[in-house]
């Protein structure tokens, strides 16, 4: 029998993860299993797998790193994992979602995240795990928006460069002009919801990207089109990269990403085209 892995969130059924997975699995000749698991009790699901590694997705990201023996240094910056490794003494977590963002951005979408001034939207598990590494691509500043204000400054003051981050509030949106990069990572969208937006935010120059995908991302990515911005991009590609990511860290090979893109994008358009 093969390595045993699995996705915690809730909820779970609508993620690509497995198929991703299996797409990898099959690609390095790898005999694993990768389920997902739909639970609110993170600790309990956490406590009856006896499988070799994880994957961690909304609303447990936060709540992984505090149930881990020990983290990466990835992990420990952002405090949210995506990623666990079975290891002697419990669980090792780190945190695969900014790397992948930024590979799909610059190497899929081949933009130069250097000296860009960046919005982004939201302040949980998905901002923290992207943040560190938006700065570390180069970006010039990082706005960070969030309904509770006190989630804005808390991460502002884990990211630290007060000046180059800064923390802001949804009633401030109106006044801070056009971004170059705008990311969103609201949990709002998956309920069919989007914060009330400027148009100015976004223009000829910007790129717009929403860390969700298929359904989820549809209310941001129509606000980024109504709002001319150069390009509206989903996260499907971040998923696949930072899959690729958590896949290497278990099994020490990095898959081939730009072929299972490809696929789940096809298979997207055909869904789009059936109906």
């Amino acid at each position: 029998m093969g390595r045993r892995y699995a996705l915690f969130g809730h909820p779970v059924a609508h993620s690509l993860s497995p198929r991703i997975h299996a797409a990898f699995a099959e690609q390095a000749g790898v005999d694993m299993d990768y389920t997902a698991i739909d639970t609110e009790d993170l600790d309990a699901a956490l406590a009856a797998f006896d499988g070799d590694g994880a994957n961690i997705t909304l609303p447990h990201k936060e709540r992984a790193a505090a149930l881990c023996a020990s983290l990466s240094a990835r992990a420990r910056r952002c405090g949210v994992v995506n990623t666990l490794v079975r290891a002697d003494g419990g669980w090792h977590g780190d945190n695969t979602d900014g790397l992948g963002l930024v590979r799909d951005l610059t190497d899929r979408h081949r933009l130069d995240l250097r000296g860009r001034r960046t919005l982004l939207l939201g302040a949980g598990g998905g901002a923290r795990g992207v943040a560190p590494a938006l700065l570390d691509a180069g970006i010039a500043e990082l706005f960070i928006v969030n309904r509770t204000a006190a989630r804005s400054d808390a991460l502002a003051d884990v990211l630290g460069e007060p000046g180059r981050v800064h923390p802001r509030y949804f009633d401030d949106l109106p006044a801070l002009g056009e971004f170059d990069l705008v990311v969103n990572a609201t949990s709002a969208t998956r309920h069919g919801e989007l914060p009330k937006l400027p148009i100015s935010l976004a223009g000829r120059r910007t790129t717009a990207v929403d860390l969700s995908y298929g359904e989820a991302a549809i209310p941001f990515l129509a606000w980024a089109r109504a709002a001319n911005a150069r390009e509206a991009i989903d996260g499907l590609g971040m998923l696949v990269e930072q899959a690729a990511e958590s896949f290497a860290l278990w099994h020490g090979i990095r898959p081939d990403t730009g072929a299972v893109f490809a696929q789940l994008q096809a298979h997207a358009i055909s869904l789009v085209s059936a109906d």
